[in-house]
């Protein structure tokens, strides 16, 4: 009878844990300490739907209905935002319907977003319902007084709009009756601080990282304080910040999803008028209204460029005014420019400096030194389903008004009881350094208590920010003076401080900036690890120094002919079989009509990062690919998704992937510019199917899979015709 109840008992139980949400402790932890301010991040996408608004609309509403750690009332919560979105969202092909619906009720509330100019002959405000597309809705000055944003690019807002019908030809039948912008009205800074005691540091960067919406255990500790760099600018005044890189690591998503506090437009449409002043009608422009301007797709060396903006943007950037005419005015705003690369990292140090993708009138060394920090894109891994995260995340418009209330203290001083900057760091860059260094310390350490150890963590990656400008400015004025980037400790152990791709390719690194390798660790101090105090590895010999190849000249000593592998065959890789033939090459085409499962992808990738490890990462490779597509739809779509990803995983390491289709394709071969042909039995799909994980040694070796049986005939180009 005891044990049939105890039998019930734990079925009942396995019932009700099956149904809560899979939590992690830093999940329970983050909901014992922040109810009613955290969301679950992969809620936003469950309701979001075809929904064009941001996530912090929707981070609100699921902030009011879902802010549970019950599995029932989570999912009653979504269903209400879902409802809520159904009925009330505007879509812009369903306008027509929205304003019969508000004609026949009377009354109607709506999601919209709404902006509002100023009618100089009626002296009357005028509101715009974007997506509803109605104009001239009159609303009273009070509003327009205490949400002055409605001016400046529009803000979300639930309205209640009434129609009234009149004989004026002039005037409009709508009539505003509310509206209510979708952000928070207050919120206490004082339990902020004090639910911040609770967490330890790494569990604290995780949930910042789980707020930003990605999933903290994809992401190294490195990888995650390049994201926190991206909300600087929310947190400090006139903050400077420039990432590029490559295309698809969520640059710009920051400054248009996460904050309602933050604009982001595109570099060729923002105007003198609209950045900063009319001078018309005097009105302020984008920086007197938000916290963050951000310039989305700003690289680009042709892109045409107003020089009159150019210089006004120098001038507040060095000084936080701008002026048209007689009055000079000041704002806040912290200006962020995203932009994609074309070249690898070494290839640009090489041939140029990585400002290279800017337009021309902003590669210039005064605009340049206006900027606090550089995010190396190119570190950032490319976005993935996996990396997005299920767990609790601070509601994003929670976060912001966080964010924006510590705008107002500086923290930039917090390590000089620690550490002291190098006598050399001109004002300029010091400035620059305890910028970075202050927004570091509020979203991490608000609380404002940090061992020496994690405020050097911190100090150093804020030095080697500003040292990526600085370096590259070098590059384009060598008369700029010389700088030695680091700092002391309190024993006086000077500790220099370089760029990862600085320790990567010494060898291109230096080329014009007039520093030796190694100049950075002089003075009898040491490199130092980040938070660690360890001693730093030296600089990285590059991979074309470090591999021994073949090189085309020696051509004639190659095999040339037939060779056969037999089943189950081990100790063959792609390094045996074709690297000798292919090193040094620089255009390659490879014929092969199976590319269509993951593990021909596969195939193709440990090729491709053979061909990239072999080669001067400042060199490209042209790789063409011809193979035929899958015939049943929903293979084909995954096969393009898949070619898709390693084209632009490729292009990070100087391979340029160029895939076409023949639906004739039979044949298996590759040719290189090294004079050879290599005709190949099974195309790349040499390998048996093996299932093993990480620790199985045939994952990460070529040479432990077993083969199927195949074979390959090397021919030299002026033989092909025998062939």
């Amino acid at each position: 009878m005891h044990s049939d109840e105890a039998t019930q008992g734990q079925t009942a139980q396995e019932a009700v844990e099956a149904q809560q949400p899979n939590q992690t402790p830093l999940d329970r932890k983050i909901n014992e300490h922040f109810a009613g301010m955290v969301v679950r991040k992969d809620l936003v996408k469950a309701v979001k739907g075809n929904a064009i608004v941001p996530s912090y609309v929707l981070e609100y509403l699921l902030g009011q209905y879902a802010a549970s750690d019950e599995e029932a009332t989570i999912q009653s919560g979504i269903d209400t935002v879902r409802l809520i979105l159904a009925e009330h969202y505007v879509h812009r092909n369903q306008s027509e319907l929205v304003k019969s619906k508000i004609k026949e009720k009377g009354r109607y509330r709506i999601i919209d977003r709404v902006s509002v100019t100023l009618n100089e002959k009626d002296d009357v405000y005028q509101a715009e319902f974007v997506n509803l597309g109605i104009k001239g809705v009159v609303v009273d000055s009070g509003t327009v007084n205490a949400h002055q944003k409605l001016l400046v690019g529009g803000v979300w807002c639930l309205c209640d709009i009434e129609y009234l019908h009149t004989d004026e030809p002039k005037a409009a039948p709508w009539v505003l009756a509310s509206l209510k912008p979708i952000q928070m009205s207050s919120f206490n800074f004082a339990g902020y601080l004090a639910a911040r005691y609770e967490f330890t540091t790494d569990e604290w960067l995780d949930l910042l990282i789980q707020s930003i919406g990605f999933n903290p255990e994809m992401f190294g500790r490195r990888a995650k304080l390049l994201q926190l760099v991206r909300l600087i600018p929310f947190v400090e005044r006139n903050y400077n910040l420039v990432e590029l890189g490559p295309k698809g690591t969520g640059k710009s998503h920051i400054y248009s999803e996460f904050s309602p506090h933050g604009m982001l437009i595109s570099g060729g449409e923002v105007t003198v008028p609209k950045l900063f002043v009319n001078n018309t009608n005097g009105r302020i422009g984008l920086v007197g209204y938000w916290d963050v301007v951000a310039f989305d797709e700003f690289a680009g060396k042709k892109k045409r460029t107003d020089k009159a903006l150019v210089d006004i943007m120098k001038n507040y950037m060095a000084n936080k005014s701008f002026s048209r005419g007689v009055e000079t005015l000041g704002a806040e705003a912290s200006m962020v420019f995203v932009g994609n690369t074309s070249h690898t990292v070494p290839y640009m140090l090489k041939h140029s400096d990585l400002f290279d993708e800017l337009p021309e009138s902003y590669h210039d060394p005064a605009y340049l030194d206006r900027l606090h920090f550089y995010i190396p894109g190119w570190e950032v891994d490319t976005i993935r389903g996996e990396m997005f995260s299920e767990g609790y995340g601070f509601v994003v418009d929670y976060i912001a008004e966080v964010l924006k209330s510590m705008r107002n203290v500086d923290y930039s001083d917090r390590y000089q009881q620690h550490f002291t900057l190098g006598k050399d760091i001109s004002t300029r860059d010091r400035d620059a350094i305890h910028k970075t260094f202050s927004g570091l310390m509020k979203l991490l350490y608000p609380h404002e208590q940090a061992a020496p150890e994690e405020i050097e963590e911190i100090l150093r990656f804020a030095v080697e920010g500003r040292k990526r400008v600085k370096d590259q400015i070098l590059r384009i004025d060598d008369t700029m003076a010389q700088v030695k980037f680091g700092y002391e400790t309190n024993t006086g152990e000077w500790c220099a401080v370089t760029t990862l791709e600085e320790d990567e390719y010494p060898q291109h690194y230096y080329r014009s900036t007039g520093v030796a390798a190694g100049d950075q660790a002089d003075e009898g101090g040491v490199d130092r690890a980040p938070s660690t105090g360890a001693p730093r590895l030296g600089a990285v010999a590059s991979v074309a120094e470090a591999t021994s190849t073949t090189k085309a000249d020696d051509s004639e000593s190659l095999f040339a002919g037939q060779r056969d592998y037999s089943e189950n065959q081990r100790g063959v890789s792609f390094e045996t079989l074709l690297m000798p033939y292919l090193a040094g090459a620089t255009e390659i085409s490879l014929r092969d009509p199976y590319l269509r499962q993951p593990h021909q992808g596969r195939n193709l990738v440990e090729l491709l990062a053979m061909l990239a490890g072999a080669k001067d990462p400042a060199d490209n490779i042209t790789f063409v690919l011809v193979t035929s597509q899958d015939p049943d739809p929903v293979f084909k779509g995954r096969q393009l998704e898949m070619l898709k990803d390693i084209h632009d995983r490729s292009v990070q390491y100087g391979i340029e992937l160029k895939v076409s289709f023949d639906p004739s394709a039979h044949d298996r071969w590759i040719t290189a510019d090294t004079g050879w042909r290599i005709n190949l039995g099974r195309g790349l799909d040499i390998f048996q199917k093996f299932e093993g994980g990480w620790m199985d040694f045939a994952t990460t070796r070529q040479e432990f899979r077993q083969v199927r049986a195949f074979g390959v005939t090397y021919i030299r180009e002026n033989d092909a015709a025998r062939f």
